[in-house]
């Protein structure tokens, strides 16, 4: 006779016991197990209906168990599920990437194949490495690169190194190679006498600064455009990143645009480097490429780049770098897909109304009193609790005040994840006003109840 399947306690049991969960400690850990989904709500092992208010960890776009996207994956599993790049390829893949190059900044028309956010970025920091070793006339010097601090690019090594996140890295810190790292280009804290206004050509004078020094040997700037997203959606001063763009044109040196978590139409352009007109020299995507459905990833370059990696067999000019999934048929199909739903749906225009919703809940929740910033750009939230509003003192870490506004949420049928302090909303792009509403509420009634201590 066939084993009984388990019940909803040994599943609990086997989670809390066998399941080793990413970025949890699990000494801690309660389990929460989703059985099935519908558009945006999640549905729990015990049929509880819990809103999607952060997107499956803002990788879902346009909602679960999407009707059109569902039919791509089983068409495309009736032909085939997995075939290698090395040395071959399938025709869905080869029609995702010429359909990423029609869309994406002018300027990018090769695409490099990966599985997800980090490997994207770290495809991105050895493609630019070994770019300078190969081009001619060729700078084997170019071997640093700028990041920013409170930047999170991924969790392979080197995405750490170019992360500044010191509460998830500073372990890992023997094993990292150097960079040289700026201050995050933020609009809350500012430096002592630097205003609102001055911020953009402050945080650029400082890497001007870098750049008139360092260019010699630097490879790349990395940045995650307008947003840092796992820094507590920390957004940069408008101008800056075009800004960037000039000055790295100005002194040779390489930009990666690490839009893993921002592209995608989460700011309200499919890409956000389109706000500002910004071409990067390489871009990586991943997250909502597939609609949230499959690991999928690739990094964009330029021909420029492309052409210092031709040349014959004996050369060895090749790009050594490959994934067993990089572009895997399935997750390709189900990001054409996603592509498809946005041209349907016309959903960057449907956006619209829902942003001004999002930003009309956040400007009631900026009054409240420990809520020191309130942070949007698109259908990206961040809302930072703050012991003292007048000097900016945050809480400390440790009394959870962002787990506290999110487990009053989930009490009210509503999923959120915060960033230590900063209660993020981050719905997919197909929420409806109502649910968004139900969202905002929510995360406003646990922002009372964690803070009402003071």
């Amino acid at each position: 006779m066939p084993a009984q399947p388990p019940t909803a306690q040994q599943l609990r049991d086997w989670d809390r016991q066998i399941v080793w969960h990413a970025f949890t400690q699990m000494a801690e850990y309660e389990p929460l197990l989703i059985q099935r989904a519908e558009g945006c709500t999640l549905i729990d092992l015990d049929g509880r209906q819990l809103l999607d208010g952060v997107s499956s960890l803002w990788c879902n776009i346009h909602g679960h168990r999407h009707p059109r996207l569902d039919a791509a994956v089983r068409e495309q599993l009736d032909q085939v599920a997995h075939v290698t790049l090395l040395g071959m390829a399938h025709p869905v893949t080869v029609q995702l990437a010429k359909r990423l190059v029609d869309i994406a900044p002018a300027g990018l028309r090769h695409v490099f194949f990966s599985d997800d956010g980090a490997t994207a970025v770290e495809v991105a920091l050895k493609m630019a490495f070994q770019y300078w070793q190969q081009r001619t006339p060729g700078r084997p010097e170019k071997t640093c690169y700028v990041s920013y601090d409170l930047a999170y690019h991924g969790d392979t090594l080197g995405s750490v190194s170019v992360g500044g996140v010191a509460r998830f890295h500073e372990m890992f810190r023997p094993l990292l190679f150097d960079v040289v790292r700026l201050p995050a280009p933020e609009t809350y804290r500012l430096p002592p006498g630097v205003s609102a206004a001055g911020a953009c050509g402050h945080y650029l004078e400082q890497l001007e600064a870098v750049l008139a020094r360092e260019h010699p040997r630097l490879a790349a700037v990395v940045i995650e455009p307008l947003v840092q997203a796992a820094a507590g959606m920390i957004t940069h001063p408008p101008g800056y990143l075009r800004g960037v763009r000039e000055l790295t044109r100005r002194y040779d040196v390489l930009l990666i645009a690490d839009e893993v978590a921002v592209g995608m139409g989460r700011t309200g352009r499919m890409f956000a480097c389109e706000h500002e007109g910004v071409t990067p020299d390489l871009l990586c995507l991943a997250k909502g490429l597939t609609g949230g459905y499959l690991p999928l990833a690739v990094t964009l370059t330029t021909d420029e780049i492309w052409q210092a990696f031709l040349g014959d067999y004996a050369q060895s000019r090749t790009f050594f770098h490959g994934h067993t999934y990089g572009g895997n048929p399935l997750g390709a199909a189900a990001a054409l897909a996603t592509l498809d739903v946005f041209e349907e749906e016309r959903t960057l225009e449907q956006m619209v109304p829902k942003v001004e919703r999002l930003a009309a809940h956040l400007r009631r929740m900026a009054d409240a009193p420990h809520v020191g910033q309130v942070r949007q750009r698109g259908l990206i939230a961040g809302i930072e609790l703050v012991r003292d509003r007048p000097t900016c003192e945050p809480y400390p870490w440790e009394e959870r005040r962002g787990i506290r506004v999110c487990q009053h949420a989930l009490r009210e049928g509503v999923w959120l994840r915060p960033l230590g302090n900063v209660v993020v909303i981050m719905p997919p792009l197909s929420i409806r006003l109502g649910e968004l509403d139900r969202i905002c509420h929510a995360a406003e009634a646990g922002i009372r109840r964690a803070t009402e201590d003071g």
